[in-house]
């Protein structure tokens, strides 16, 4: 029972630190006036960001579910409410980084967010077995690697990253495609639809933000949101079913 308050009590916090982050707002700016101050051609449009109500939505529901599960006698594993606490922790770190201006800390918080995603995501296993209780994770982890992207290429631009004589509609397409293929490798070796629909979500978010005044960013976003798509019709191969459940 204590493992689940505390999952509980984490996930309150962050819920709670992200609606003071916009309504007070923390250090007198929210989020995204924060995010729209500097220029990031790997930014998605202001709409793609209400994903996060479909992931705290998904969130509460995996949380209630340990807590119905716990009156049969079942209750997580120590490591999978370890990561959970530790996303949560590192999701308000981030915040607050953010919103202070500590940039360079905010990857760094960044990173160990998404990091401890994927140590809870790999509690799942590789296989098919709890794919609804791995969706909420799935979401979550899927808009963390986008945003982490996201992250990195806005501290560059704000500090006048010279890109090694690449552009930054090029470096753009770059992350794009290295973003595609972490998702395919997700969809082959997991068989997580979720996810992948997650990086489609974002692609056609950016292709929508710059529409003709970035067109190569434009048409790059949009193809690979296609191959995405077609990885998730064509990849048919199922891993075994190992791994465990909560």
């Amino acid at each position: 029972m204590i493992r689940v308050l505390l999952m509980t009590l984490a996930f309150i916090a962050v819920v709670t630190m992200n609606a003071l982050a916009n309504i007070l707002p923390i250090n007198g700016q929210t989020t995204g006036e924060i995010s729209n101050r500097v220029p990031v051609l790997f930014t998605p449009a202001g709409y793609a960001f209400s994903i996060w109500s479909v992931i705290y939505i998904l969130l509460a529901i995996w949380i209630v579910g340990f807590w119905l599960r716990l009156k049969k006698g079942k209750r997580p594993s120590a490591k999978m409410s370890l990561y959970f606490i530790l996303s949560a922790v590192f999701n308000i770190a981030w915040l607050l980084c953010w919103h202070y201006e500590l940039f360079i800390w905010s990857i760094v918080t960044m990173i160990a967010y998404l990091l401890s995603l994927i140590a809870l995501y790999l509690e799942y296993g590789n296989g098919e077995r709890g794919f609804m209780e791995r969706l909420p994770v799935s979401v979550n982890l899927g808009w963390i690697s986008v945003a982490t992207i996201a992250n990195i290429s806005y501290v560059l631009t704000f500090y006048n990253w010279s890109g090694w004589g690449l552009s930054d509609q090029l470096w753009t397409v770059i992350m794009l495609t290295v973003a595609t293929a972490l998702a395919l490798h997700i969809r082959f070796h997991h068989s997580d639809i979720p996810l992948t629909l997650v990086f489609i979500w974002a692609f056609v978010a950016i292709a929508v933000r710059h529409g003709m005044d970035e067109l190569l960013v434009s048409t790059a976003a949009l193809f690979l949101s296609g191959v995405l798509l077609t990885g998730i019709l064509l990849i048919k191969k199922k891993p075994a079913k190992t791994g465990m459940t909560p």
